[in-house]
């Protein structure tokens, strides 16, 4: 998850608590998608489109606190 930004994560993970929760939450809901995608974990559609939502929405969220931590810290 947003590769180009590698440095700014790994600090924020050692700062920020809740953006470590945000970015491993993000990461075992890919993992759940992909299980899911690849058959090896069965889910409904519905199922697999609100953990892509919820992916989705978190993945903004640590957007947008990285952006603030770039603006704050340039």
């Amino acid at each position: 998850m947003l590769h180009e930004y590698r440095d700014d994560i790994q600090e924020l993970k050692q700062k920020d608590a809740h953006f470590t929760r945000i970015f491993e939450k993000h990461n075992d809901l890919d993992q759940k998608v992909e299980d899911a995608e690849a058959g090896r974990t069965i889910l409904t559609d519905v199922e697999l489109e609100i953990l892509k939502k919820e992916k989705l929405l978190l993945k903004d969220q640590a957007y947008k606190m990285i952006m603030d931590y770039r603006k704050t810290n340039a």
